[in-house]
């Protein structure tokens, strides 16, 4: 019954300190998530001035948006997938306007510009020589099943499996090189912006 008693306890313990200790975290979360959302409505050039939107709150409620703000902004400089990163320049654009005018911040963003380039530029350039190392391949496929069936067919290197296997583990290689420094240039976007 002791053991009963104290587990009784130990919840009840529990419970009243779930209830008295959250509160003011869960505002502050509640602040990051509102900051996100502000974020993502100026993303979707629902208003132009991000930084009156933010001063226009109350001082107390201004750090906790701005985390969220740039959290939003940060999210949206990434490696693209494609040749086209048009997410980056409203994202950068909206920190600019946050910072004040970046000037500590203007060279990280050129540089953060300059990664994304040299990175679709290196993803192209790796997908042709691959395209080009299997079209080899391919092609010798090709002439002998021409041999064997007598009929001419056509292979995309592209398309071969074995293609798409070595593609994938360049892209992994490449995302996690590039991705490591792009990472590090948004940190410290987000230390000077939030001092976090």
């Amino acid at each position: 019954m002791a053991e009963i008693k104290s587990t009784m306890e130990m919840v009840l313990a529990r419970a009243a300190l779930m209830d008295s200790g959250p509160a003011p975290d869960l505002a502050a979360e509640e602040l990051v998530k509102e900051g996100m959302r502000l974020g993502a409505a100026y993303l979707r050039r629902e208003f132009d001035d991000l930084g009156k939107r933010l001063e226009a709150r109350p001082p107390v409620e201004q750090p906790g948006l701005l985390q969220g703000v740039v959290k939003t902004m940060l999210r949206n400089i990434f490696l693209p997938r494609t040749n086209e990163y048009d997410s980056l320049e409203p994202a950068i654009k909206g920190l600019l306007d946050l910072s004040k005018g970046g000037g500590d911040l203007l060279p990280v963003f050129s540089e953060i510009k300059s990664i994304i380039s040299r990175y679709v530029e290196h993803r192209n350039q790796l997908r042709k020589q691959l395209e080009g190392a299997f079209a080899k391949q391919v092609q010798q496929m090709q002439d002998n099943m021409a041999r064997q069936t007598g009929m001419a067919m056509k292979i995309d290197p592209a398309h071969h499996p074995k293609f798409q296997e070595e593609w994938q583990r360049i892209q992994v290689e490449l995302n996690n090189q590039y991705g490591r420094v792009l990472d590090q240039h948004k940190q410290l976007i987000e230390q000077r912006l939030t001092g976090q």
